[in-house]
């Protein structure tokens, strides 16, 4: 049955339906699916707070002026905006590199610590990028520990069995990525955003993201922002009950989301990791290294060409998300709890990253 159809059917759990659909469906047949490269249809274009960043600060954050970015929206998902890829040449290595050799450090959280012992998860780069350089395109090959990685929790840490923020479970939230996100936010028309939690997911292309919603943040009238590096991807955006049919889409490296208003707390999902559509091994978005003549105070940190072959090494065949959210408003403070320490747990059963190897491993939260 096409898309098309499963989308009309509604009724009893229309989002797996299509979660199943494109999961499973020839990569090659993927008509169903919005591109924000070709707008049109229910894709109309969205208004930006241009005077909300001042280009010196985009700049600064590794972003073009706010006046050159392009948004759009979608017809029935009120508050949803959707920015492809807005940052200067070669600034998307910044954040890559970040999310693999420096975010995964301690203090932060990362999946690989709950089955190893803390002195094993201290430098999962260096442990790891000797073998990422040398490998091959052979399947058979061992994983290095980054390739191992599913998420990284950074400020306040996301706790996978009471799906709680708590007081007593933060850690410093990365100042780099707290300013872009603040940019971000203020040109969607959300000045004075905090970054106060941010979960990084780390794809394959046997990875997917389950179907649900974020809503443990304790504001929801601060946007949830998501960025994505790498390799493509279908994301789907559905509605307040897993009845209503959700709307597929594609992401690409550089492709920024924001979900706010009425479409903070809808279901959504990524059932698929694919090639990026230029046929290449990695995005030609990323081909290029940031300008040598980066302004003052600027947050973009140029990668040595050892460490950027680390990194492209692994975006040959993953894609990174990272979402950034303000947990608490303004003055407002965590309730008291009893009989928790805060910490991340284990994930359950129902927890969201799946892999397609048997009974598809599951361990993430977008």
């Amino acid at each position: 049955m096409a898309a098309a159809a499963l989308t009309r059917e509604g009724g009893e759990d229309a989002f797996r339906r299509l979660f199943r659909f494109y999961r499973q469906r020839d990569a090659s047949d993927l008509r169903g699916v919005v591109d924000f490269s070709a707008p049109g249809g229910q894709v109309f274009r969205s208004q930006l707070s241009i005077s909300s960043v001042s280009d010196q600060d985009a700049y600064r954050a590794g972003l073009q002026p706010v006046s050159q970015w392009k948004a759009y929206g979608l017809s029935g998902y009120p508050g949803f905006i959707f920015i492809p890829n807005p940052f200067l040449p070669g600034c998307q290595r910044h954040w890559v590199k970040q999310c693999l050799k420096l975010y995964p450090e301690k203090p932060n959280v990362c999946n690989l610590d709950l089955h190893m012992a803390p002195e094993k998860t201290t430098d999962l780069w260096g442990q790891s990028k000797e073998q990422l350089r040398r490998k091959g395109s052979g399947k058979r090959e061992p994983r290095s520990l980054l390739e191992k990685l599913r998420w990284v929790t950074l400020g306040y840490h996301y706790n996978w069995d009471t799906k709680k923020y708590s007081a007593n479970h933060h850690t410093p939230f990365p100042s780099d990525l707290a300013f872009l996100s603040e940019q971000v936010a203020a040109a969607c028309g959300f000045r004075g955003f905090q970054a106060q939690a941010g979960i990084l997911n780390y794809y394959h292309f046997d990875s997917s993201l389950g179907i649900h919603v974020d809503e443990s943040e304790l504001d929801h009238s601060r946007p949830l922002l998501s960025f994505s590096f790498g390799q493509s991807s279908i994301f789907l955006l559905g509605g307040v009950k897993r009845e209503e049919a959700p709307t597929a889409m594609f992401m690409h490296s550089g492709d920024i989301m924001v979900m706010s208003g009425f479409s903070r707390l809808l279901y959504h999902a990524v059932p698929r990791v694919l090639p990026n559509p230029e046929g290449t091994a990695l995005p030609s978005c990323l081909d290029q290294a940031p300008s040598a003549d980066l302004p003052v105070g600027s947050v973009i940190e140029h990668s040595s060409d050892e460490d950027w072959q680390v990194c492209a090494k692994y975006l040959q065949s993953s894609r990174i998300n990272m979402t950034i959210r303000q947990v608490l408003a303004e003055g407002q403070k965590f309730p008291e709890e009893s009989g928790t320490n805060g910490k991340g747990q284990a994930p359950s059963e129902d927890s969201y990253h799946e892999n397609s190897k048997a009974k598809r491993h599951k361990a993430n939260r977008v």
